[in-house]
């Protein structure tokens, strides 16, 4: 009983432990070039970027077969080929990392170049393309070498380790004599039909290659020829007299944390306005901070608004070049030859990315709008460019972008902290091309005097788009009231503006307040968002502007207090002026300082004061960027307020500054959507300017001197001027 109880108790015996490897499947690598690839046009793209690894000067690409229904792809270049080491033991070796090594080390070739692959996976560009593939290459003093693939016997084999390919080595018969290089041919096609549209595009792909406006210090050209079908490729529109066409230019670097930039405006042949020339080098550049708690009260404090050399990391030096046109059908016929402007640019339109002259593809491509180009401009149309008015080009240097990572899938670099300050220098940087850009084209509008509103077109497009899209998802019936409303209000809002004078003035104001609402139902709507939340919605974009039209038609007109007007926004700002740093400096405020009472709507002028206090903490954060946090006794960083009796309307409230100061007259400065902020919508001067006229007074630009202002605020100067007490 004892030995058959420790019977059954004995353990029982576990199988010995093995190490196992992987046993990849033969179709592993046809797989990888499909996933890895995204189209056959990339594909070819990449063999011409593996040509210019290869110290070429020269690829050619030749698609034949197009009518028989068996294209074929033939892809040779002039580089330095391969020895049949190189063959067997990098080509043949998949995800090698030579060229990782080569480009960490800093190794150049004899072309002085840095290798563009790191991953040792753009070779598979070529199974993406066909199923019988054809390598042959040759080093200088090497024979040549034939590698042969065949890829529906190779992955008919179980498995990777099975599946061989023919490599064989020869005398010369396609690189003869000296000649070195690389020819890959592919047949058997996955896509067999080829368009003129397809083999148009992928000549566009191909001959962008190198940057049109970088100065090389080598050679690299890639040509597409289809000799069954010559035509399709001719007649290629000549770039350099398209680009001579744009009335607009501009260039700039950003290397060291510093910005030097030219822009000209070339003029428009018919249209009597004079070129005009801005050149600046060694000055701060503006970003757009991706999120800003810049508020009363707020948690984190305000973000950078300058660019400094530590943006760049990983990035580099950045260059870049911008042609700009205006698609407005008056400024497009005196261009000559519209419809080939307007096919240019729907064809090439948008902002291309370069690392040592190459493409990184696809940035710039049709469809691809990774600047965010298209959203901005609806956001301010009258003053952003869109990508169907830009061709632009921005260069990189490969040794100092490390923090810019290809994708693996070859479609633009990965999104990661580097490529986000990336965005931002160029965004910075097309800000000042955009506001410079706007001076211009009012100037021009001026002139051809097309007779539109854009700012009143702002409005009832995008109200008759919500209704086209309330009508396509069955919401008619709940949504069409309330839209009715918006444009009722809308129009009392413009009658009213009209009946106190202000024939003159835009609409800004209230695209200020209802744009974005009206932009986040149409966005609810196409989304197939909840009715009731989407009427929610709606309801609250009535109420602003029922609360604004209100306030219009009654305005509030009444003596107030400069002072108290002065101490509330003061109170208002206390945390704001402590979070930047800001000094303030306000002798109206001592109690032995006079008071005077005008009349006059004090929410509106609070306003008009709030608007003008945000534009000097912003300015003072540029031109002293490096003072955030706890204010020191002598912050750069001042505001002055005072009441000043100087100016013939009446008494005035003088707010000085220790920012940069303005540097465009007075009449620009107040009009709507001009801006030198990159995120600035314009409208803040031109707001405090139509408070003032609506409260019988207006917006002053004084000189220091005049307005009594202390010497130590030496930047902007700006006044609230009210009307003169009556006199009984």
């Amino acid at each position: 009983m004892q030995r058959l109880f420790q019977h059954r108790v004995r353990p029982i015996s576990q199988p010995p432990s093995e190490q196992l490897s992987f046993r990849p499947r033969a179709r592993l690598l046809q797989l990888l070039g499909d996933q890895l690839i995204g189209t056959p046009r990339l594909a070819v793209f990449e063999l011409v970027k593996n040509a210019y690894d290869a110290d070429a000067e020269e690829v050619k690409v030749v698609i034949d077969g197009i009518a028989t229904g068996s294209p074929s792809i033939t892809v040779t270049d002039d580089g330095d080929g391969m020895s049949p080491d190189t063959v067997r033991d990098i080509w043949l070796v998949p995800a090698h990392d030579h060229k990782e090594i080569q480009r960490r080390a800093m190794r150049r070739t004899r072309l002085n170049r840095l290798p563009l692959g790191e991953k040792g996976v753009g070779r598979f560009a070529v199974h993406k393309l066909g199923d019988h593939i054809e390598l042959v290459t040759r080093a200088a003093g090497e024979q040549e070498v034939v590698v042969v693939i065949d890829w529906s016997a190779l992955i008919a084999k179980p498995f990777l380790s099975d599946a061989t390919v023919e490599v064989v080595t020869r005398d010369p018969e396609v690189f003869k004599g000296q000649a070195t290089g690389t020819r890959i041919t592919m047949t058997e096609l996955r896509d067999r039909k080829w368009t003129r549209g397809d083999v148009r595009r992928l000549q566009r792909q191909i001959t962008s290659i190198s940057s049109p406006f970088a100065t090389r210090s080598d050679r690299f050209e890639a040509t597409l020829s289809v000799p069954e079908h010559e035509d399709w490729v001719a007649g290629v529109p000549d770039v350099e007299a398209l680009l001579a066409r744009a009335p607009w230019k501009f260039s700039f670097t950003f290397e060291n944390g510093r910005l030097s930039y030219q822009y000209d405006f070339r003029g428009v042949t018919g249209i009597k306005l004079a070129a005009r020339h801005v050149e600046k080098t060694d000055q701060l550049l503006q970003i757009v901070p991706e999120r800003d708690d810049d508020t009363p009260g707020g948690a984190r404090g305000p973000r950078q608004v300058t660019a400094d050399a530590a943006l760049a990391t990983g990035i580099g030096p950045v260059t870049g070049t911008f042609y700009v046109y205006d698609r407005d059908q008056a400024i497009l016929k005196k261009l000559g030859d519209s419809q080939l402007v307007t096919g240019f640019l729907d064809e090439n339109g948008g902002v291309r990315v370069y690392r040592d002259g190459i493409r990184v593809y696809n940035y710039g491509e049709p469809g691809d709008d990774w600047l965010g180009l298209d959203l901005r401009r609806v956001n301010t149309p009258t003053r952003n460019i869109s990508r169907n008015i830009v061709v632009g080009a921005l260069d990189l240097k490969l040794e100092s972008s490390d923090g810019l990572t290809e994708k693996t899938n070859r479609e633009g670099f990965v999104e990661n902290d580097a490529y986000r300050r990336f965005r931002q220098i160029v965004l910075g940087a097309l800000a000042l091309l955009e506001t410079e850009r706007k001076i211009d084209k009012d100037n021009i509008r001026v002139l051809v005097d097309t007779g539109r509103d854009p700012e009143t077109d702002r409005i009832r497009r995008p109200l008759a788009e919500l209704r086209a899209a309330a009508s396509r998802h069955k919401l008619s019936a709940e949504m069409d009231p309330l839209i009715n409303r918006v444009e009722r209000d809308y129009e009392e809002m413009r009658e009213t503006m009209l009946r106190a004078g202000l024939s003159g003035m835009n609409l800004a104001v209230v695209f200020h307040e209802i744009e974005q609402g009206v932009r986040v139902l149409y966005d609810a709507i196409e989304a197939g968002g909840n009715p009731g939340a989407i009427q929610t919605q709606a309801k609250e974009l009535v109420r602003i502007l029922d609360g604004f039209t209100e306030l219009l038609r009654k305005g509030d007109r009444k003596p107030h207090s400069l002072k108290n007007l002065v101490r509330r926004v003061r109170d208002i700002n206390r945390i704001r002026f402590r979070t930047h740093g800001v000094r303030l400096a306000a002798p109206m405020l001592e109690e032995d300082a006079p008071d005077l009472e005008p009349s006059f709507a004090f929410s509106l002028a609070l306003g008009a004061l709030n608007n003008l206090l945000d534009n000097a903490f912003y300015w003072m954060r540029f031109r002293w960027p490096e003072d955030d946090g706890p204010p020191p006794d002598r912050s750069p960083r001042a505001v002055w307020m005072g009441i000043s009796h100087d100016i013939a309307e009446g008494p005035a409230i003088v707010i000085a500054d220790t920012g940069p100061g303005l540097q465009d007259d007075p009449e620009r400065l107040t009009r709507p959507f001009f801006s030198r902020r990159p995120d600035g919508m314009g409208v803040g001067l031109y707001y405090a300017n139509m408070v003032m006229e609506l409260n019988g007074g207006r917006l002053a630009f004084p000189d220091r001197e005049d307005a009594g202002v202390p010497e130590e605020f030496d930047g902007a100067v700006i006044a609230l001027v009210f009307a003169k007490p009556k006199r009984n």
